[in-house]
């Protein structure tokens, strides 16, 4: 296997994150965290502009590593994580990502918790390895079709400007969005490809919106638990959304966070975290 160096990187301590690196594949070098221990629980972020492991969890991971083992990657293309050269980003690839991640890491069944294009791919794995998963919490689930809100999150600036506006747009206390945490975010993102990565990425995200949607058929077979969390006021993904999913997954419960948009684990980080964990204990 041809292996890679690890960059000099260091998570700000703003996040209190630990860096952590492992070898996936030829030439893919995956960044996460890792908190707690027991129950596998993977965590995978969304897809927003500077977007990374530690800038989608920081406010639940202590939190929730007392349910089990925390592991939250940066997803192949996003964050610090290496790509190998000649990567096709996509769906079908960052779901693959993910599971050779839990077999670097000797996990045979996890749990997933993802938010927005996290959620979508916890559900396509569903799909593709349900034999080695435990149960799915989403948020604010993607794959929706490119419409309102939805056609600006598709086309990002890395710049801190392009942060802000995207994180504006996933809440509805831009309070939140401290000068801080843009200026965090955006240094994590950079690297030598961002900015043309952030465009493969993008590209491939939209297009599997229309050439991978979720297998609704398959959906309705689930038998695992699943729990999915929306915000009233989520412009990006609408709550219309966990309402479909709803009522086609039969396992399925959901949890409806008023004054919130698509960010819930941080506009509502401690209710969140209190859901996720009742959730967790429940069916472990």
């Amino acid at each position: 296997m041809t292996t890679v160096t690890i960059p000099e990187y260091t998570t700000d301590q703003f996040f209190g994150l630990e860096d952590k690196w492992l070898h996936t594949a030829d030439g893919e070098l995956t960044h996460y965290h890792e908190l707690g221990e027991g129950t596998p629980i993977l965590f995978l972020h969304g897809s927003g502009t500077g977007v990374t492991a530690a800038a989608n969890w920081w406010l639940n991971l202590p939190e929730l590593s007392k349910q089990g083992r925390c592991i939250a990657i940066d997803s192949v293309g996003y964050g610090q994580s290496v790509a190998p050269e000649n990567i096709a980003y996509g769906i079908k690839e960052w779901v693959r990502h993910a599971v050779r991640t839990l077999d670097a890491l000797g996990i045979e069944k996890t749990w997933i918790v993802g938010n927005s294009l996290g959620g979508w791919l916890a559900f396509q794995f569903a799909i593709d390895y349900p034999e080695r998963l435990l149960g799915i919490i989403s948020m604010g689930t993607g794959g929706a079709k490119l419409t309102g809100a939805l056609k600006g999150h598709s086309n990002p600036v890395l710049t801190e400007d392009g942060i802000r506006n995207t994180l504006e747009m996933f809440v509805v206390d831009k309070s939140l969005v401290t000068d801080e945490l843009v200026s965090l975010r955006y240094q994590s993102a950079l690297n030598d490809t961002a900015s043309d990565r952030l465009a493969d990425v993008v590209a491939a995200r939209d297009r599997d919106r229309t050439e991978l949607p979720l297998d609704f058929a398959v959906l309705a077979k689930l038998d695992i638990p699943v729990l999915l969390i929306h915000g009233v006021q989520d412009v990006v993904i609408p709550v219309s959304r966990t309402w479909e999913l709803l009522n086609t997954i039969p396992t399925a419960d959901a949890h409806i966070f008023n004054q919130c948009g698509h960010w819930s684990q941080v506009e509502k980080a401690a209710e969140f975290n209190e859901v996720v964990a009742g959730f967790l204990a429940r069916h472990k």
